[in-house]
């Protein structure tokens, strides 16, 4: 009789240690433990980041973060840290908050548009993925890859292809430049290509009058015109006489790319730079700003016309008057000389 009491005691401690055991475990692995409103929340976990850095991002998500804590270490997550941007949804159970910071990596998208030097690109990347601006202007500007793959520093800016990417956060600042190298490569598809040959043009060519075209007109829909103007006076020989790259060789003389320009003066077309288009009758040799994808396949669907000027058009803002003739463009550039006057622009 003794005996079985001894038993039935044992017995029931060891229900009661069973179940406040299941009751551990249910609180630290299966219990939902989160404390957002919203379906989902997400932290970033740097390169070689440690246990610490991530509780500091989980803390004010969790109910009840010593017991992360606890099933953390039992899992030996805080000794297998991974870099990443992760996603912890609303209700998520400690365990499942593990496995998802462990190996569910989720990607992002990035964009960039309407940058005018590749430091202002990595800066722009720089806000949307882990790499820093430096690291990223250093990969951008590594000469054996510009070499490698027929790129040089004017030439660099126009492999970035504006336009929205999925990436993963945690990308280097080598994988970004790889990747959207390889971008660069889909986007001149045989399509493009075969277009920008017809035009005996190179593809940095065909980027660098897009340019142009970009910054002469922010509309769309006037661009194949405009892009039609400086193809045709590249096939009779001219210069492109474009005030933008005048601009951009005023702001690069100077160092100074903060600077606003509105009015081009005459001592501007005497900078002696391969981008000033009125003293050198070569296409630049770079892109002087990142053209949209509008701009560049303006150039290589330009509007076939016989059109050799144009200047903005006073009366219809925004668009441009076109003229056949140098006599017929100063009597439209007399319009706007006489209106921009009028506007007080010395600059």
């Amino acid at each position: 009789m003794y005996i079985k009491k001894i038993l039935g005691a044992i017995a029931i401690i060891g229900i009661a240690v069973a179940a406040y055991f299941a009751y551990f475990i249910y609180g630290a692995m299966l219990k939902p433990n989160t404390a957002f409103n919203n379906n989902e929340a997400y932290i970033y976990v740097p390169t070689n980041a440690k246990y610490a850095e991530v509780r500091e991002q989980l803390e004010p998500l969790l109910k009840d973060i010593d017991k992360f804590d606890a099933l953390a270490e039992q899992k030996k997550y805080v000794t297998n840290i991974k870099a990443g941007r992760f996603v912890i949804k609303k209700d998520m159970s400690n365990n499942d908050i593990i496995n998802s910071i462990r190996s569910n990596n989720v990607p992002l998208k990035i964009a960039f548009n309407n940058q005018e030097r590749l430091e202002d690109l990595a800066g722009r990347v720089a806000f949307q993925i882990e790499a820093d601006s430096l690291s990223l202007i250093n990969a951008m500007r590594d000469q054996a890859f510009l070499n490698k793959n027929g790129f040089n520093n004017e030439s660099a800016l126009s492999m970035y292809i504006p336009n929205s990417y999925e990436i993963y956060w945690n990308t280097s600042a080598e994988g970004f430049r790889d990747k959207m190298l390889k971008e660069y490569q889909r986007f001149w598809n045989t399509s493009r290509n075969e277009k920008r040959k017809a035009l005996n043009l190179s593809i940095n060519e065909v980027m660098s009058i897009a340019a142009i075209v970009h910054k002469e007109t922010a509309k769309v829909d006037e661009r194949p015109r405009v892009a039609g103007v400086y193809l045709n006076r590249i096939r009779k020989g001219m210069p492109l006489q474009a005030d933008p790259t005048v601009i951009y060789a005023v702001k690069k003389e100077s160092g100074d790319f903060d600077q606003v320009i509105k009015r081009v003066l005459y001592k501007d077309l005497e900078i002696d730079s391969k981008y000033n288009t009125y003293k050198y009758r070569e296409i630049p040799p770079g892109p002087i700003f990142m053209p949209d994808v509008s701009a560049i396949d303006a150039v290589l669907n330009s509007e076939k016309h016989s059109y050799i000027y144009f200047v903005a058009n006073v009366k219809n803002f925004g668009y441009h008057k076109f003229a056949k003739t140098l006599s017929q463009h100063n009597a439209n550039k007399q319009e706007y000389v006489r209106w921009i006057n009028k506007q007080g622009v010395n600059r």
